[in-house]
């Protein structure tokens, strides 16, 4: 498959401005690439789940829990609190089908403050707009390289 076109720097610059508020939110990292995983596979985005399965390897999440998220509903491997998060992340991401319901957002209140459920949605709304630029660009999936533990640089 063919890269249709690059996004223009502005755009990509707003984008990564909302990656780094992420990355300093008030949410562990590994749920937000666990909760960008899980949209990127309901959006069917090859390049993101390609990207977020590495960046979860290179944090030491396991193979079971990344190959079971899928079915994270049925199996015993994650906590009350990535599963309110989980589903919070199905229900933003298919809010057209029926809003964000009452009973998801009642559960996700019992695990997340006011300011987490707030960064969980940006964490939402911003994968979902990375899948949708990434497929309709069709960036090629398989080029992403995680930044290693070893030479990454904390702010």
């Amino acid at each position: 498959m063919t890269s249709r076109f690059k996004y223009s720097s502005g755009a990509y610059s707003a984008m990564d401005g909302l990656e780094k508020y992420l990355a300093h939110c008030s949410l562990e990292p590994g749920l937000v690439h666990l909760m960008k995983l899980r949209a990127s596979q309901l959006n069917g985005c090859a390049y993101c789940i390609d990207m977020h399965w590495k960046d979860l390897r290179e944090i030491e999440e396991t193979e079971q829990r990344l190959y079971s998220l899928d079915a994270w509903r049925e199996c015993p491997y994650y906590t009350d609190r990535e599963r309110a998060a989980l589903a919070w992340t199905e229900a933003v991401t298919f809010v057209a089908s029926g809003h964000v319901p009452d009973a998801v957002h009642d559960e996700v209140r019992r695990h997340f403050t006011d300011q987490e459920i707030a960064d969980l949605t940006v964490a939402v709304s911003v994968i979902n707009s990375w899948n949708r630029l990434a497929i309709a660009s069709r960036t090629e999936p398989g080029t992403y390289q995680p930044v290693r533990k070893s030479t990454a640089v904390t702010a």
